[in-house]
């Protein structure tokens, strides 16, 4: 049976970080897939690591063939896949462990030719979360090319490496790399598939850590009129992109937009800046795990396993909405139906502090995400306000997300179970839900 996800990792003098790229594949969530590791004529261990790699995975295939360059590594990788889905990899680069999962689930339940995700761009020991299109839903051929006419030489349209594309239309319409050229290859790639795609979807959660930083075409060595006479052609494909995307009326309104293309790749763009705005200390992106606590017995880290897991499947919910793993910690408390009535016993149940709670309560009032009503009523000796949470319309989407969350949270714990082995374990913790009840009743 072939597989539902081909990733493709183009391989070359790759030796002191293809290790890291392999096993952040390997440890992918999602495990319906082929490695195909290509290696390009490395004139380094890269070849060995890899064929290690295979020897104790059968996902992974690898191919070693003469040098030739990344364009024509990846179109034969292409030739090779069977998956119905392509991902791709740089071989310097590696995946967050929900990536696949997300980025087929999207592609799935959306229907898409094409998943474009948010990444985390990585200098040195900094990291940055870098993404453009904040909309929701499907977007069609005309929309999505409205978005990148925007933002014409930015990394996230151009690259391949943060996109899962379909083999069927790659294969249908004959697509491949140009491999006469060192410079945009992989933006030409993606104007030809957009193209023939037809519907497309934005994964505002970051799965790719990009840390290459391509050097521009004076770097290699290119002289100025063979660099002028290379971003001219590619302009020139760019611009019969939105001849043939855009009807003649629209093409004759957006004609200086699409010109703002030449000027951005004038500047040779594709060179990250040194220093990132909103850069983080590289591990601190995400919530961190305690590998040794992870294989340790006792009743708090059970506690603490529990929570991580849940952590794991709320923090890329919480970043796609602009949240942070607090608050949709809080609004999965909150949606549930019983609720304590004052603030106070409202911050014991969701484990925070009353001023964490107000805090985090405030910021999800001013997302327009809920609305609290309080009124003063005496309960016991004091006065305390009694507090009336309500979703509004806005956090619709959020609570989707948040089911979404909790559906791989629970089909991550009970994976390999029977039916009878489920049926059991939900009357034992029946069970026990009575015996805490008596006791604390």
């Amino acid at each position: 049976m072939n597989p539902t996800v081909s990733i493709i990792v183009p391989v070359y003098n790759a030796e002191k970080f293809i290790g890291r790229c392999i096993e952040s594949i390997l440890g992918q969530e999602y495990t319906d897939f082929e490695l195909l590791l290509v290696n390009d004529g490395s004139q380094d261990a890269s070849g060995t690591i890899c064929d290690e790699y295979a020897a104790r995975d059968p996902r992974v295939h690898v191919t070693h063939k003469e040098n030739s360059g990344v364009s024509d590594t990846r179109n034969f990788a292409i030739g090779e896949a069977r998956g119905t889905y392509l991902q791709f990899v740089d071989s310097d680069d590696w995946l967050t462990p929900d990536a696949t999962r997300l980025m087929v689930r999207a592609a799935k339940e959306q229907g898409c030719d094409m998943v474009i995700t948010d990444f985390y761009r990585v200098i040195g020991e900094r990291v940055s979360h870098k993404g453009d299109i904040e909309e929701d839903g499907l977007m069609t051929r005309e929309e999505f090319a409205a978005h990148m006419m925007e933002r014409p030489a930015d990394f996230y349209y151009g690259v391949l490496w943060n996109k899962l594309y379909r083999r069927e239309l790659v294969k249908r319409h004959g697509l491949k790399m140009n491999a006469e050229i060192s410079w945009c290859e992989d933006f030409m790639f993606n104007l030809e598939y957009i193209r023939h795609a037809k519907s497309f979807y934005a994964l505002r959660t970051p799965v790719y850590y990009y840390v290459k930083t391509k050097g521009s075409l004076a770097s290699q060595g290119m002289s100025i009129t063979k660099t002028i006479k290379m971003k001219l052609m590619v302009f020139e494909y760019y611009d019969n992109f939105y001849k043939n995307v855009l009807d003649e009326e629209e093409y004759e309104k957006s004609q200086l937009q699409v010109y703002r293309f030449l000027v951005d790749y004038a500047k040779d763009g594709t060179v990250l800046p040194s220093i990132l705005p909103g850069t983080k200390k590289l591990g601190s992106e995400r919530s961190l795990v305690c590998q040794e606590v992870l294989a340790a017995d006792g009743i708090m880290m059970d506690a603490y396993r529990d929570r991580k897991l849940l952590e794991r499947y709320l923090e890329p919910a919480a970043i796609k909405n602009d949240l942070s793993l607090k608050e949709m910690v809080l609004l999965l408390h909150l949606r549930q139906q019983e609720l304590p009535d004052t603030r106070r016993e409202l911050a014991d149940f969701v484990n925070m502090s009353r001023s964490s709670l107000s805090l985090a309560m405030q910021r999800l009032v001013s997302r327009g995400l809920i609305h609290v009503e309080e009124n003063w009523a005496v309960k016991g000796k004091a006065g305390e306000r009694q507090i009336k949470i309500s979703f509004l319309p806005a956090a619709e989407s959020v609570l989707a997300d948040l089911n979404l969350a909790e559906q791989d949270y629970n089909r991550a714990r009970f994976s390999g179970f029977s039916e009878e082995e489920l049926v059991q374990y939900l009357e034992l913790e029946d069970k026990i839900k009575r015996n805490i009840r008596k006791v604390l009743v």
